[in-house]
């Protein structure tokens, strides 16, 4: 059974004032993110992350046995789905 998905009012409203574009783009992505055959594009980014915190989530990751990059994806996926 999927979760039912509760939105805040400040997040309602910001909707509401959504450009079509804004609109648009948002469903496109979506779909992409949901329907997307094989394995998606990826692109580089770069992102400042103050060292103490980039040092222990890598040692976090390391210790799960895993890539702290494959990490942070898994993280902005699930946040994306909630």
């Amino acid at each position: 059974m999927k979760s039912v998905q509760i939105f805040s009012k400040d997040y309602l409203e910001y909707c509401k004032k959504m450009t079509s574009a804004q609109i648009i783009s948002f469903l496109e992505d979506f779909r992409n993110l949901h329907l997307s055959k094989g394995k998606p594009k990826s692109r580089l980014i770069s992102i400042k992350i103050p060292e103490i915190m980039l040092k222990s989530f890598k040692s976090k990751a390391q210790l799960s046995g895993m890539h702290y990059q494959t990490q942070i994806k898994i993280l902005m996926e699930e946040w994306l789905k909630s």
